[in-house]
C-alpha cells in the first residue's frame, strides 16, 4: 500500500499512456472492420472465406506480429506505433464478425420498404441498416474494447511504456503492490470504457430499452 501511495503519479502517468494507446487502436479497428463486415455481409460468398482470415489473426502471437509488422511494413519495432497497430489488427480481428452479424441482425422487411421509397445503398446503410446493427454492434466493440486494453499491457515487451511496465517492473524487483496496482488500473480502465459505451448505447439507441414485461408493469402498478 506504501508503494501505491508513493508511486500514484507514476501509476497515473502509465494510466493515461495506456489509455490513449488503447483508444486509437479500439477507434481505428471499428473503421477498418467497417467496411470488412460490410463485404462479408454484403456477398455471401465471401463471407466465411473473409470472417475466417479475419479471425484467424487474433491466433497470432503479439510478439510474432510486432515481428512481422516490423520485417513486413518497416515500423520500427520498438515502438508506439507498432504496439498501436498490433493492437488494431486484434481489435479488426474481434469486431469484423460483429459488423457482418449485426447487418444480418436488421429485419429484410424494414431494408427492403427502405428502397421501396428511394433510398440508395449509402443512405440506406446510415440512416437504416447501420443504426438498427447497433446494439449488435455495441456488443461487439465492448469486448474489442475490454481485449484490447487488455493486449495493450504487452507493449513492455518491445519497450512501449504502459501499464504492462507496472507488471514487468513488479516482478523483477518482486514488489507484489506494484504488479496489483497494474493489475487494478488496467481493470479500471476496462470498466469505466464499458461503462461509458454502454451510456452512448441508451443515449444513442433509444429503441434498444428494453420495454417491461407484463409482469414488470403489473408490479409496477401495484407499488406505486
Amino acid at each position: 500500500m506504501n508503494w501505491v501511495l508513493d508511486n500514484l503519479d507514476l501509476i497515473w502517468a502509465l494510466s493515461l499512456d495506456h489509455l490513449r494507446q488503447s483508444l486509437i487502436a479500439i477507434v481505428l479497428g471499428f473503421i477498418v472492420a467497417l467496411p470488412i463486415g460490410w463485404v462479408a455481409f454484403r456477398y455471401t460468398s465471401f463471407r466465411g472465406p473473409t470472417l475466417t482470415t479475419v479471425g484467424l489473426l487474433y491466433t497470432i502471437p503479439s510478439l510474432g506480429m510486432f515481428a512481422v509488422l516490423a520485417a513486413a511494413f518497416g515500423i520500427p519495432l520498438l515502438s508506439e506505433t507498432n504496439l498501436i497497430v498490433a493492437l488494431t489488427i486484434y481489435a479488426v480481428a474481434i469486431m469484423t464478425r460483429s459488423v457482418t452479424d449485426g447487418l444480418a441482425s436488421v429485419d429484410l422487411v424494414i431494408r427492403e420498404a427502405a428502397v421501396a421509397v428511394g433510398f440508395g445503398s449509402w443512405r440506406r446503410f446510415w440512416t437504416v441498416d447501420f443504426p438498427l446493427a447497433g446494439p449488435v454492434l455495441l456488443a461487439g466493440l465492448r469486448v474489442t474494447a475490454s481485449s484490447t486494453i487488455s493486449l495493450a499491457t504487452v507493449g513492455i515487451l518491445i519497450g512501449v511504456e504502459n501499464l504492462g511496465y507496472l507488471f514487468t517492473n513488479g516482478s523483477q524487483r518482486r514488489i507484489i503492490a506494484e504488479v496489483l496496482a497494474g493489475v487494478v488500473a488496467v481493470v479500471v480502465i476496462a470498466v469505466v470504457i464499458d461503462l461509458l459505451l454502454v451510456l452512448a448505447g441508451r443515449i444513442l439507441l433509444p429503441w434498444n430499452r428494453r420495454r417491461p414485461t407484463r409482469a414488470q408493469r403489473a408490479l409496477r402498478a401495484v407499488t406505486v
